[in-house]
């Protein structure tokens, strides 16, 4: 079926690299799991440690050239023998086909006008490729004596990945041929496309990225290698940085969660031909039929023959996009940025606020979330806000006073202000810190408006730009907005209007309402939890959307 790979063992003419030794390999890969097993840098230092590591990789992929495994022709060459493989193999195939869509890449085109809900795509289990899938293939021996694969199910798929590529009877080949040559993660950025998200709360998370990519191919390279459980894996003879790169942006931008067959628990996967779908807002339209033993995908609008059909990736910050997807979301309606914020242990109020803010489920230092729409923070910011800013008289209402224990939870209430006073500091507060966090750019705003104007960008340039623009498009509204609050309850101070207060009967608004703000704050999961797989167990059914990002 469609075309052979071959393994490339040497380039001639120029260009080509001199054969390298085992022993010299084996002494740079040592070397860079050296340098990547370091502790982490002092702050500031990371780009630096980022420049050496990657001066490291360098060197190995220069002595790597021409050794990869690669597929002869493009990607599209082999759609049809995926769609082929996909409907022997029992999945659905009537509705759709994979077409090309320009600057969003390849996707599927409904070949037949499809109604919101209607379900028109399965998957059956026995086309994922998943961790227990490796379990069961050349590559279980070292899985079962190798504790990182053990932890790591994403570092097992992509090693499964590499390993099903090179075996020439996989029954994966129409598949892992159908996947990119290359990526937009970035893993493949240049140096100087990097160096654009300096200054960006992005950019940790790049810079560690790429240093755990590097760490864990010196690890895996050294083991496959070495180990005795690895002497069967074509891997030993191909196993080059580019590989392990491709490897990990596959699984990092297409991994997924779905019960095991038993519905006990969770496992990673790679779903063949529903993951050629492009991400728009919406909500979650895929579960996991366990009754079927397969993936179920419905419309999640209505599609016209030749319309392009989406799916909702969950809500991911464009920052998540960029780093673990590979793209910049124009139309984000999640997207949002960071900002850690905490009450100092010395300060002489700390134990009250502590204690107040435990009382509503909120930790005393904590990483919140300012979001693009509005208000830019939700109930539990404005709560973490309120407490923060209280005085000590205020403290000892909301822990002792009268109706305490209910009046936890107002705290997250925009209708509910502890006191003008309050509201006016807490206001404030966030003006001066967005403020303040602007002024990190190296750019502003309107300078990077106007190079994102050159017409001779790079892709990975125009996404970088494009993502330090919109954390700082947040910050701007999240000062507008704390300005026009700050004037806002200056202004009901100076009129001396009473404050709302919270009566029993009040209960039903903050349980019925759909407002975030209006909510219970205890009655709701804390926003810095880790954004990732979330899964619905039904009776027979389990809602995904793209896995947790690659670590």
């Amino acid at each position: 079926m469609g075309k052979k790979s071959r393994v490339k063992t040497q380039k001639s003419g120029s260009g080509s690299s001199a054969v390298v030794s085992p022993k010299e390999m084996m002494n740079l890969i040592s070397e860079l799991l050296q340098k990547c097993s370091s502790a982490t840098p002092s702050a500031g230092k990371e780009w630096e440690e980022y420049i050496q590591i990657r001066g490291l990789v360098e060197k190995i992929r220069k002595k790597q050239k021409g050794l990869s495994v690669v597929f002869e022709g493009s990607r599209q060459d082999y759609f049809s023998d995926l769609m082929s493989w996909a409907q022997e193999y029992g999945a659905s195939c009537e509705c759709f086909t994979v077409a090309n869509f320009g600057a969003e890449g390849y996707g599927l085109r409904a070949t037949k006008d499809i109604k919101a809900e209607e379900l028109f795509l399965w998957i059956p289990r026995k086309m994922l490729m998943t961790v227990e899938s490796a379990q069961n293939s050349l590559l279980g021996p070292l899985y079962n004596q190798d504790r990182i694969m053990q932890a790591m199910g994403n570092v097992t798929l992509a090693l499964h990945l590499l390993c099903e590529r090179t075996n020439p009877e996989s029954p994966w080949l129409p598949y892992i041929r159908s996947l990119p040559q290359e990526y937009d993660t970035p893993l493949y950025y240049q140096q100087d496309e990097v160096q654009l998200l300096l200054g960006t709360q992005a950019v940790q998370d790049v810079l560690s990225q790429y240093k755990n990519t590097a760490r864990q191919y010196a690890y895996f390279y050294k083991l496959v290698q070495t180990h005795p459980a690895a002497n069967k894996l074509a891997l030993k003879d191909c196993f080059t940085f580019d590989d392990y790169r491709w490897a990990v942006s596959s699984v990092m931008t297409r991994q997924n969660q779905i019960p095991t067959e038993d519905g006990s628990r969770v496992t990673l996967a790679l779903i063949p031909l529903w993951d050629m779908c492009n991400h728009t807002n919406g909500l979650i339209t895929t579960g996991y039929n366990l009754e079927d033993d397969r993936c179920e995908c419905v419309a999640l609008q209505d599609y016209k023959e030749n319309e392009q059909i989406y799916i909702f990736y969950g809500t991911r910050s464009n920052a998540e996009l960029v780093i673990h997807n590979g793209f910049f979301f124009q139309d984000n309606a999640h997207d949002r940025v960071k900002i850690k914020l905490g009450v100092s242990k010395s300060e002489r109020l700390y134990a009250m606020k502590a204690e107040v803010l435990a009382r509503a489920g909120i930790p005393s230092s904590c990483v919140f979330a300012l979001h693009c729409n509005e208000p830019p923070i939700s109930a539990q910011l404005l709560a973490f806000l309120r407490v923060f800013c209280m005085t000590e008289e205020e403290l000892k209402d909301y822990l002792l006073g009268e109706h305490a224990i209910n009046k936890i939870f107002t705290l997250g209430n925009s209708e509910f202000p502890v006191s003008w006073d309050n509201e006016i500091k807490l206001w404030t507060f966030l003006e001066t810190r967005a403020t303040l966090l602007l002024q990190t750019y190296k750019t502003t705003s309107e300078e990077d408006r106007s190079m994102l104007e050159k017409p001779d960008l790079s892709v990975h340039s125009r996404v970088a730009i494009q993502l330090r623009l919109a954390e700082k498009q947040i910050l701007e509204k999240t000062s507008a907005s704390g300005q026009a609050k700050r004037l806002h309850f200056q202004k009901k101070l100076e009129e001396g209007a009473p404050i709302p207060r919270y009566e029993e009967s009040d209960i039903a608004l903050l349980e019925n309402s759909d407002a975030d703000a209006k909510l219970p704050i205890i009655l709701r999961k804390l926003e810095e939890v880790e954004e990732g797989q979330e899964i619905e167990v039904g009776e027979d059914s389990h809602l995904l959307n793209r896995a947790k990002p690659y670590t």
